[in-house]
């Protein structure tokens, strides 16, 4: 009686699956293309401004908040993030900064080698003036306090004094003089899918990313965009799919992770980990690739910021694989190879090159690796060793002098010293 239990068991679930995967399949075939063709305005998901509403959304920064200032007096009498700097960090490359406040910091950018700004959870916003030695936070004069809490700065990207930064829920934000005075960029409610990313890339010219696969382009500081792309990648996954194509069935999912490298190629995880999609400028849509092992993706990028000299990708139990060779994007999967990285099991959640053979890895429980044979051996780094917390990015500026850093949880912040 138990083994006929257990063999009506077994069948139900099967056909439970079996129901599950075809509801899957009707899902991702219910999405539908977007198709503005490079000559017409995006009228239907046009980004404007009036003049007058210009005027009433611009904002200007208030130099230090009362909080912020006791926040970073705190810092000041008991150090950064409340801990003193490891004491036996014997292979430290990397130092501790002190910040006025204590969340999650998720990006960074320089517009000169001394000014720039760090964004992360909570309204947290600060600017710096020295090359990243010390920050001041700072608010917006007419955003109250309870709101600006809720936001999540996730992005910010600065070109020659003018800049952007992308908030959760939905926020744009845009400034032309160095971010002395700021405007609220409205998002039209038929954008496909949530911005995710956005790339300043000249006076009032900016690339943009959704969740939904699409790259826009604006050239009048967001008050029009362009379509780059012709589909969302959920309707070209199910053309793929439906098309019959040998293998396509593992092309199931949304996107997370876009990565742009300097010459405007990106890489996209899906979300579930078992794909990743690359796509460049002039191509119609994306084009998804294999990984090529069961394990889960986790993140990845380009080798030095550029798509020709390869990419890397980091994997579920710490692992790291890198293709340090100009890669086929119509190939189904890449040439990867592993690093050898002694991980402990802690997952890799960033990778940067500071220079060819210089390659620095974070993760989780702040851990710091790095190779100096272009990430074939990497060797543990004791720099943030006794601060509690995860590192989630590392950002090196090879236009101003490679200078380099860190992001993670709690304020924690490291600069690059070498």
């Amino acid at each position: 009686p138990t083994d006929n239990l257990l063999n009506s068991f077994q069948i139900k679930h099967r056909e439970t699956m079996y129901i599950r995967s075809i509801v899957l399949v009707a899902l991702v075939g219910c999405s539908k293309a977007f198709l503005p063709t490079s000559h017409v305005a995006m009228s239907t998901t046009t980004l404007k401004m009036s003049e007058e509403s210009a005027v009433e959304d611009r904002r200007s920064f208030v130099t230090k908040t009362g909080t912020a200032a006791a926040a970073a007096a705190m810092a000041t009498t008991t150090g950064a993030f409340g801990l003193s700097a490891p004491a036996n960090a014997a292979s430290q490359m990397w130092k501790p900064i002190q910040l006025p406040f204590s969340d999650t910091l998720y990006d960074i950018d320089f517009d000169t080698p001394e000014h720039g700004y760090i964004v992360g959870a909570r309204g947290s916003f600060a600017e710096t003036n020295d090359g990243g030695n010390t920050w001041e936070a700072r608010s917006f004069s007419n955003l109250d306090a309870e709101e600006e809490v809720t936001y999540r700065f996730t992005v910010a990207s600065f070109t020659n004094g003018e800049g952007w930064v992308l908030g959760k829920p939905t926020l744009m934000l845009h400034t032309k003089d160095g971010g002395k005075t700021w405007e609220r960029i409205p998002l039209s409610p038929k954008l496909p899918g949530e911005p995710t990313s956005i790339t300043s890339l000249g006076p009032g010219k900016a690339e943009m990313t959704t969740s939904s696969g699409a790259i826009y382009v604006t050239e009048n500081a967001g008050r029009n965009w362009k379509a780059q792309v012709k589909e969302t990648i959920d309707a070209t996954l199910n053309r793929i799919s439906s098309s019959g194509v040998s293998g396509a069935s593992y092309f199931t999912g949304s996107i997370i992770n876009q990565v742009r490298d300097d010459d405007g190629a990106y890489l996209a995880v899906s979300s579930r980990g078992n794909f990743f999609l690359t796509w460049e400028p002039g191509n119609d849509f994306w084009i998804p690739h294999n990984r090529g092992t069961p394990r889960r993706i986790q993140n990845m990028g380009f080798v030095q910021g550029d798509i020709n000299k390869g990419v890397w990708m980091t994997l579920n139990g710490g692992k790291l694989f890198i293709c340090d060779d100009e890669p086929s994007l119509s190939a189904d999967t890449f040439n990867f190879r592993e690093a050898n990285i002694k991980t402990g099991g802690y997952g890799i959640t960033d990778v940067a090159w500071r220079t060819k053979d210089e390659v620095w890895a974070v993760g989780g429980s702040n851990t710091m690796y790095v190779s100096m044979d272009g990430g074939k051996n990497f060797s543990f780094d004791k720099s943030a060793n006794d601060i509690p917390g995860n590192l989630y990015n590392v950002k090196f500026f090879k236009e101003f002098g490679n200078q380099g850093f860190a992001l993670g949880s709690n304020g924690l912040l490291l600069k690059y010293v070498g």
